[in-house]
């Protein structure tokens, strides 16, 4: 279901490193916080450089198994718990056609949600949403889609973070509007894509405030120009990049079939817009 651009392979061991061994035991620090951003330059773990900083995930209250996609309308709350997934949901790599853990309906709140490994495709909002804390620990095949067809849809992911994704964190295959805030990633390849190369294509436009990054990654925002995306950027941080190799905003230009072309990356005020400002890399 979730239209991919390529990528390198899945960064994924056979073996866990004792950081995301410590990440699956919940002893990560504790950052849920209302309305508190989650921009935190924690402390490096042992003698490594700060690509490997952990990130502020809150220590499970609970855990769970879901063998079947939890379907979610209103409000759900998950109190902490940890989600993974069993069964058919049982897949944590780049496989096609995965199911997600959860599927929300539009209007859909989901919050205070841990997503373990493994993960299959996280998420799927079938319209406007909201991931309020939600933490996905190692992304599965993607950890969320955006999938709602109204241009005044609006997708919002406040607090929370994620790590060790190998190609995209966030998925905008529909159209609308989707707002990244107070939110952390760490080891990605994505952050936010917008679909090359969907059958059917829209405008979509990607708004990052108050977002930390560690290092590595790819891209920040990948959009296609062509569709009318735009992409604003403010109150970023990229740590363990200071020579700025994380690119802040990807042009490409979609196709409804084949691959996408890759564009410039220059800030033009028009589809990629922030100024030097915006971007604290360190």
């Amino acid at each position: 279901m979730t239209a991919r651009t390529p990528h390198s392979g899945h960064r994924r061991s056979q073996n866990r490193t004792p950081l995301i061994a410590a990440v699956a035991a919940g002893v990560l620090s504790l950052a849920i916080a209302a309305q508190a951003a989650l921009a935190t330059d924690l402390p490096e773990t042992g003698s490594t450089s700060a690509a490997v900083r952990t990130l502020g995930a809150p220590q499970a209250a609970g855990e769970e198994q879901l063998t079947a996609t939890r379907r979610v309308t209103g409000v759900f709350d998950g109190a902490r718990t940890r989600f993974t997934g069993a069964g058919a949901l049982a897949g944590d790599g780049q496989e096609e056609g995965q199911g997600p853990l959860f599927e929300l309906a539009d209007g859909a709140v989901l919050k205070n949600v841990i997503l373990g490994s493994p993960a299959a495709d996280g998420v799927h909002c079938l319209g406007s949403c909201t991931l309020d804390n939600v933490f996905w620990e190692d992304v599965g095949e993607d950890a969320a889609t955006f999938l709602g067809e109204s241009a005044d849809a609006a997708y919002l992911v406040t607090g929370g973070g994620a790590a060790r994704a190998a190609d995209k964190v966030f998925q905008f295959n529909g159209a609308g509007t989707l707002t990244v805030r107070n939110f952390e990633a760490a080891d990605f390849g994505k952050l936010v894509r917008s679909c090359g190369n969907c059958a059917r294509q829209f405008r979509r436009d990607v708004v990052l405030e108050n977002v930390t990054a560690t290092a590595p990654g790819g891209e920040l925002v990948g959009i296609n120009s062509n569709f009318g995306d735009t992409a604003r950027l403010s109150g970023v941080t990229v740590l363990g990049d200071p020579g700025r190799k994380t690119v802040p905003c990807q042009k490409f230009r979609g196709v409804t079939d084949g691959e996408p072309e890759k564009l410039d990356a220059t800030a033009d005020g028009v589809h990629c817009v922030f100024e030097r400002t915006d971007l604290d890399f360190r």
